[in-house]
């Protein structure tokens, strides 16, 4: 019997998250029959742009689907600018009917906002992690390729949609199926769940010395409050001096610029992808002064917040 996975494409929605998703269900049916019928749907139920602007047509719109049914909420930018209630009550009838609901890339923003993920792992596109957190305190996110948690199937998107469908193909059909279709994708390995979805902090910034790198997360991990550069020296057993040359030699650069700067990138993440407004946007950041944020913002994006805010409501380039 086949297995029906319906894609709800969100204007807006990333091309590769969903291309993703479907190209390995049509190569297990190449080797299996036919495994998987998948079905666009779209609010409705008319073409529906992605984010890189190619049109796709949905074979319907908000259609009762049955029990036993998969339904995969696609969304890119601005996950809720077209989400409405009529959405929200129609996500709801599908779970009572037994339905499992899965989010691509921001699809998981649709689904919380509906109060559909609430007890369950989440995860969405590392980007606009922050941001969900902001939004959805009381959820638990992770930084997982994907989660699957009973009727919940969330994923991050981009080719993580791959291995998604991989790991599915494997449950349902075995780990011989989901490796031959694995291979036509010319991969070099099916990546557990648990894998990263950013390059490792080493690979970003081209540096081996393990201290850094250990300091460089403990930045990343607290921006609200910042730590003082002597509280990140401590946390590497090594005086302030030392990490000032550890960030000279491997950086050019000093802790503090280098920590302002992952302050001010988080700052515009939650700018874009949030409502929150710029005063709160700076203490999340750790900036106690707004009129700082605001200098520091403008030297470093070369535009105050609230006029990147604008310009980047319109469109978003695709990164």
């Amino acid at each position: 019997m086949s297995q029906d996975f319906y894609f709800l494409l969100m204007p807006g929605f990333s091309a590769i998250g969903f291309i993703s998703a479907i190209e390995p269900l049509r190569v297990a049916n190449r080797f299996r029959g036919g495994l998987y019928r998948w079905h666009v749907l779209s609010v409705d139920g008319g073409p529906v742009l992605a984010s890189n602007g190619m049109s796709v047509n949905a074979d319907a719109a908000l259609e009762p689907l049955k029990k036993g049914a998969t339904l995969w909420v696609v969304a890119g930018f601005e996950p809720l600018k077209f989400s409405t209630p009529a959405l929200e009550r129609w996500l709801h009838r599908l779970d009572k009917d037994g339905v499992t609901l899965g989010g691509i890339d921001t699809g998981s923003v649709v689904l919380a906002e509906a109060g559909l993920l609430d007890g369950h792992r989440v995860t969405l596109h590392w980007e606009a992690i922050e941001a969900f957190k902001e939004s959805y305190p009381h959820l638990g996110v992770t930084q997982e390729l994907f989660e699957i948690d009973r009727r919940r199937i969330t994923c991050a998107g981009g080719t993580a949609s791959i291995d998604l469908m991989l790991d599915l193909i494997g449950q349902a059909h075995g780990a011989a199926l989901a490796i031959q279709v694995s291979e036509q994708f010319v991969l070099g390995r099916i990546r557990p769940r648990k894998d990263h979805q950013r390059m490792e902090i080493a690979s970003r910034y081209g540096i081996r010395n393990k201290k850094l790198v250990q300091v460089i997360g403990e930045m990343e991990t607290h921006s609200e409050p910042p730590l003082s550069t002597l509280a990140l020296a401590q946390s590497i057993s090594v005086t302030r001096r030392q990490l000032e040359r550890l960030f000279r030699l491997h950086l050019n650069d000093t802790p503090s610029n280098f920590y302002l700067r992952l302050r001010l990138e988080k700052a515009r993440q939650l700018l874009r992808q949030t409502d929150m407004s710029v005063l709160e946007v700076s203490i999340a950041c750790g900036f106690e002064s707004p009129s700082y944020f605001t200098r520091s913002y403008r030297a470093r994006f070369e535009r105050c917040p609230r006029e990147d805010r604008r310009r980047q409501g319109d469109g978003r380039e695709v990164v």
